[in-house]
C-alpha cells in the first residue's frame, strides 16, 4: 500500500514523514528542501503478531507494511509548474491513498507560504491544484473519446460520464464529491484522478494541544471541511512523533502513558488508513513465522491465499480458521480444537480481520 504525504511547504510533512519512517528526509524551514520524493517502508503495528509468536514460539515475526511518500510542498500554480508543481503531481499519481498535512499550530519561527495561518486556505490551494490537473486531463480524454465516437457509438456513455465528471471538476470540486454507480465508480477510478484518490487529512498540532485532547480552533477549522467530502481527520503533533521514534518499544509506552496518550499519532494514522481503503489484516501462525497479510473487505478465502502464493489459490480446498480472540482467550490451538473454535471453511467464506488462517491445498 502506497500512500503520499502531501500539504503546503513548512506544515509539518517531512517532520511528519521522518518520525513515522525514521528514514531521515531532509526537514528545513524553506520551501521546496524535498524535492524528488522520500521513501519510507512502515512495519504495521498489530500487537496479535507478538502474542501470536510466544504462543507458537515462533522463530521470525512478519508485520505487513506501508510505503510512505514524503512528496515535496505544493504551492498554488502548481498544476502549471509552480515550485515544480508537475513534478511533484505526477508523484501522486502513483499512490493508493493521500495524506493531507495541515498547519494547525502556530509557531514564530517556523514561516508560513502565505504568511499566515489558514487551514481552509491551505486545504483548498492544495486541493484546487490537484482539480486543476485533472480538469486538464479530462479534457483531453475528452477529446480522445468524441473522436472514437465517430466510429463507435458504444463510448457514449464513457463520454457523458467524462462530461459529468468535468462539470463536477470546473465547478472547483473534487472528484471524490460526485455519487456515482458501482459501475461509474470503477470507470472513474481507472482514470487515476488525483482528487479522485481517498484522503485523510492529518492536522499537526502544537504538543500542548496534542496533550490536552481538545481541537483548536485550526482543527475544528480542518474538520468542518472535511465533513463536505466525507474525508477522515487524524490530529498529531509532528514533534512528539519525532521523540516517540527515537524510543525503544517500552521507553515509547512509557513515554505516551507519561503525556496521556493512549496511542501514537502513527497509530492512529495507520488506523485511519485501513478504514478509508477498506483494508483488514488475516495472519499465519506456525513455528517457522507469524505472519500479517493485508486484504480488502469482503475478500474470499481463495483470493486471501492468493495473497500468500498464487498456488495456493489455485489449488485452494479448504481454510482452517479461527479468530484471533478465541485463540487469545484459550491460550493455544489444542484448546481452541476442544471448545470448538477452529473451523473448516470453503471458497465462498468472507475472510475477517484477525482470522488466524491456515490454507489446506493441493497443487
Amino acid at each position: 500500500m502506497k500512500l503520499g504525504i502531501v500539504g503546503l511547504p513548512n506544515v509539518g510533512k517531512s517532520t511528519l514523514f521522518n518520525a513515522i519512517t525514521k528514514a531521515g528526509a531532509e526537514s528545513a524551514n524553506y520551501p521546496f528542501c524535498t524535492i524528488e520524493p522520500n521513501v519510507g517502508v512502515v512495519a504495521v503495528p498489530d500487537e496479535r503478531l507478538t502474542i501470536l509468536r510466544d504462543m507458537y514460539d515462533s522463530k521470525k515475526l512478519v508485520p505487513t507494511s506501508i510505503e510512505f511518500y514524503d512528496i515535496a510542498g505544493l504551492v498554488r500554480g502548481a498544476s502549471k509548474g509552480e515550485g515544480l508543481g508537475n513534478q511533484f503531481l505526477s508523484h501522486i499519481r502513483e499512490v493508493a491513498s493521500i495524506i493531507h498535512v495541515v498547519r494547525c499550530f502556530e509557531d514564530e519561527n517556523v514561516v508560513h507560504v502565505d504568511g499566515k495561518i489558514g487551514p481552509s486556505s491551505d486545504i483548498e490551494t492544495i486541493n484546487y491544484e490537484l482539480i486543476l490537473s485533472d480538469a486538464e486531463m479530462i479534457d483531453r480524454r475528452i477529446q480522445k473519446t468524441q473522436k472514437q465516437l465517430k466510429g463507435d457509438k458504444t463510448v457514449a456513455g464513457e463520454l457523458a460520464l467524462l462530461e459529468r465528471v468535468k462539470k463536477v471538476l470546473d465547478e472547483g470540486l473534487s472528484a471524490r464529491t460526485m455519487t456515482l454507480t458501482e459501475d461509474e465508480e470503477t470507470f472513474v477510478k481507472s482514470l487515476n484522478l488525483l482528487s479522485y484518490k481517498p484522503i485523510i487529512y492529518c492536522a499537526n498540532v502544537s504538543e500542548e494541544d496534542i496533550i490536552s485532547g481538545e481541537d483548536n480552533a485550526y482543527v475544528k477549522e480542518v474538520r468542518a471541511f472535511a465533513e463536505t467530502e466525507n474525508a477522515e481527520v487524524v490530529v498529531i503533533c509532528g514533534k512528539i512523533e519525532q521523540e516517540i521514534a527515537e524510543l525503544d518499544d517500552e521507553d515509547r509506552t512509557a513515554f505516551l502513558e507519561e503525556l496521556g496518550l493512549n496511542e501514537s499519532g502513527l497509530d492512529k494514522l495507520v488506523r485511519s488508513c485501513y478504514h478509508l481503503l477498506d483494508l483488514i489484516s488475516f495472519l499465519t501462525a506456525g513455528p517457522q513465522e507469524v505472519r500479517a497479510w493485508t486484504i480488502r473487505k469482503g475478500t474470499k478465502a481463495p483470493q486471501a491465499a492468493g495473497k500468500i502464493h498464487s498456488d495456493i489459490e489455485r489449488g485452494f480446498i479448504r481454510a482452517e480458521v479461527i479468530a484471533f480472540d478465541d485463540l487469545n482467550t484459550l491460550k493455544n490451538m489444542t484448546a481452541a480444537k476442544e471448545a470448538g473454535k477452529l473451523r473448516l471453511e470453503g471458497k465462498e467464506y468472507i475472510v475477517q480481520d484477525g482470522d488466524v488462517v491456515h490454507f489446506r491445498f493441493n497443487v
